[in-house]
């Protein structure tokens, strides 16, 4: 990392042991004659195109004797540079010069031994990643650009790039590499979720690298991501194996309608992951992926849906696209509803579960007028209605453990990266999704293979 004031004095020096011509820039009217240069020649290195230094010199009259006196201390900076020109030992300004500030000359160059102890303290040293060497960057950059303002003899341009590269760099590497976890208290108020979980969160991160690196730190999260980036991974090979097997093990309409289940559960594990990968990102990115991860809740009940009613009600088109028509319009309201802004506040944790707790348990009524219209023993074990239950108890639980957040709400400070309440929703609604997979598996191998139809269907359509 470039520190300016080390670049001045490198450059200074350089001019002075190899004479490198100067050429001036522009002179002011009046008292002393204090000029800008540039360089003549470009300077070597990649990072120095393009960049004015400034230099102070008095010119030489013909015949007068304008040369600074042999005591100076400094006698590199005595050596002539050009035939018309000599250099001169800078003064540092002080209020009770009788010049005005825009002919003060302010002394940029330090001596060595104190470049030495700045070196030593550390200030300019790349990416200080303790507050202290922070402070000391700042400071130090504040005295170059306030030298550089009252001298006027600074390319305010090429130090505002050159600082504008530094906290660029700065701010990269803390982000990536050199967070720490923090405290619930020490977050932002759209990061202040479960005040239940009380240490191991995740300070803002506003980039994507370093939110996806952060999966592989432990903190309050790492539970979360997890569970659903290995549930989704699961699905993606499960869809895969089903949906590529030879039409005449499993048909094609059959392989439509596993496919809507698949895309719901790969959807909403998806949606789910890259909530809690990027929710630290920003406030902005924090909401987007929240109103996507509640819409994969609603496509995930949407898809679970379909495969049972159309097995269920495999013989009764009518009712079949009656209660396929509900879901679609109540899925459809949810994810309306999902994406409400204010529907992600923590204060509104009870509304968000009751909605899709509603979405859900919406399925009773369909359950049971199958029941009432096939008869409960022969179709609970023909139909496999004992696994649709255990995946809707299963759902209604981890609900319950989202809603109500516990246990972490028993043991303030004790669940804070194991075993939370939404790391236990996470699993139940995971174990529920293969459980329901299970269930409508069964379902589709009683129908196919052994079920007939009593009433016929409907002429045109076949499902």
């Amino acid at each position: 990392m470039l520190n300016p004031a080390h670049f001045v004095v490198v450059i200074a020096e350089r001019a002075f042991q190899s004479s490198i011509d100067f050429s001036p820039s522009r002179r002011k009217p009046q008292g002393k004659m204090t000029s800008r240069y540039e360089l003549n020649a470009p300077l070597q290195g990649p990072s120095n195109a393009g960049i004015i230094v400034p230099a102070s010199l008095r010119l030489k009259d013909n015949g007068s004797s304008s040369a600074t006196t042999p005591d100076d201390d400094d006698d590199d900076i005595l050596n002539v540079v050009e035939p018309d020109y000599q250099l001169r030992k800078r003064r540092v300004w002080s209020p009770e010069e009788e010049d005005s500030l825009a002919s003060e000359d302010i002394d940029l160059l330090d001596d060595d031994d104190e470049l030495e102890e700045e070196e030593d303290d550390g200030v300019g040293c790349p990416l200080p990643s303790t507050p202290e060497d922070t402070q000391l960057l700042e400071a130090e950059m504040t005295e170059v650009l306030k030298a550089g303002v009252l001298s006027d003899e600074i390319d305010l341009g090429a130090l505002a790039h050159n600082a504008a590269e530094q906290a660029e760099e700065f701010v990269r590497k803390v982000w990536e590499a050199s967070w720490k976890v923090c405290h619930f208290k020490n977050l932002p108020a759209w990061l202040q979720d479960n005040d239940f979980l009380h240490k191991g969160h995740r300070p803002p991160l506003p980039s994507f690298s370093a939110c996806f690196k952060s999966i592989f730190r432990i903190h309050t999260e790492t539970g979360n991501i997890w569970t659903h980036l290995l549930g989704c991974v699961m699905f993606i090979g499960v869809a895969i194996y089903f949906l590529t097997r030879p039409s005449f093990e499993i048909q094609f309409q059959e392989k439509l309608i596993f496919l809507s289940f698949f895309i719901g559960a790969i959807v909403c594990l998806g949606f789910s992951f890259a909530f809690h990968t990027l929710c630290c990102h920003s406030e902005m990115v924090g909401k987007l992926f929240s109103k996507l991860d509640y819409c994969g809740i609603a496509l995930l009940i949407m898809g679970s849906f379909v495969p049972w009613l159309y097995y269920g009600f495999y013989c009764h088109y009518k009712h079949k696209m009656i209660y396929l028509t509900v879901v679609i319009v109540l899925g459809i309201t949810s994810i309306i509803t999902s994406l409400w802004d204010k529907f992600s506040q923590p204060n509104l944790r009870p509304l968000r579960a009751g909605v899709f707790m509603s979405f859900g348990l919406s399925g009773i009524i369909p359950a049971i007028h199958y029941v009432l219209m096939e008869g409960w023993i022969s179709k609970v074990s023909q139909a496999s209605l004992g696994w649709l239950i255990l995946m809707g108890l299963l759902y209604i639980l981890g609900a319950l453990f989202y809603a109500l957040r516990v246990p972490e709400r028993w043991f303030p400070g004790k669940c804070d990266i194991w075993f939370q309440s939404h790391q236990i929703f996470h699993v139940l609604v995971l174990v529920a999704a293969f459980v329901h997979y299970h269930g409508i598996s069964e379902m589709a191998m009683y129908r196919v293979t052994v079920g007939e139809c009593d009433i016929p269907q409907h002429p045109a359509i076949s499902f």
